[in-house]
């Protein structure tokens, strides 16, 4: 892959996975840690870019927003499920019925206390990072709750499987970002680091952007950074020639 071009232009709209992109991968999602230069490189870009920045990420915008207060961007969570546009506007689709597939769920985490499962609004996630052995077993159960909750889809990321709304991704959030202001307009760079990020990528090179892929593996994007520290030293450095 050729190098990523080192600045962006002043017509740009950045878009940000948040774990393994924005913050680096923790043995459990409450573990995670934002660095400070995140938050200060994001601000400064930002108002750079007159708003035209925001994270897509599978965390519920609630989270997002404790981990980089006090930033409160545009964002949309749990796979494009819901969305704070910029003016501060919701969307959201309709909540599934995640309460009848729980059950079973909390069973199996209950036996094995090295799994977790997220329960949110819209979503679900069963994540086996603890107990790498338990992978199948955590298909299994996800399949099962797949079954019993007609359109849902299930996604499958670095060890750990998503239950959400078929009609959300971060395609289609990213879509609908860049059809309203500020992002209208505006050349679109996406980064992201799992295959939950890849729809995404698809939709930002389909408006002529720039897709990143963080990390290793198969990607449509055109282009690529190590890991989680490369973004950052890549952000803070738009942030200085910002403020130049």
């Amino acid at each position: 892959m050729p190098d990523l071009p080192p600045l962006i232009a002043a017509d740009a709209a950045l878009f940000f996975d948040f774990d393994g992109t924005l913050a680096d991968i923790a043995p459990r999602p409450d573990a995670v840690r934002v660095q400070p230069v995140v938050q200060r490189a994001l601000g400064v870009m930002q108002h750079r870019l007159c708003g035209a920045l925001a994270v897509l990420s599978g965390r519920p915008v609630a989270d997002i927003d404790r981990h980089l207060q006090p930033l409160h961007l545009p964002a949309a969570g749990q796979h494009g499920a819901e969305r704070r546009d910029a003016l501060g506007a919701w969307h959201r689709v309709p909540p599934p019925a995640l309460a009848s597939v729980l059950p079973p769920l909390q069973a199996l985490v209950q036996v094995h206390p090295a799994l977790v499962l997220e329960v949110k609004t819209a979503a679900l996630a069963l994540h086996w990072r603890g107990d790498p052995a338990l992978a199948a077993a955590c298909r299994a159960a996800m399949q099962t709750a797949q079954a019993a909750l007609p359109g849902m889809a299930l996604m499958e990321g670095k060890m750990v499987l998503e239950l959400k709304p078929a009609a959300a991704d971060k395609g289609r959030a990213l879509q609908a970002f860049m059809a309203e202001p500020p992002f209208a307009g505006r050349t679109p760079w996406f980064f992201g680091d799992d295959v939950t990020d890849e729809a995404g990528f698809a939709a930002v090179q389909a408006l002529g952007g720039v897709a990143v892929k963080v990390g290793d593996g198969d990607t449509v994007a055109r282009w690529r950074l190590p890991d989680p520290a490369a973004v950052r030293g890549w952000l803070e450095t738009q942030a200085v020639e910002a403020r130049a």
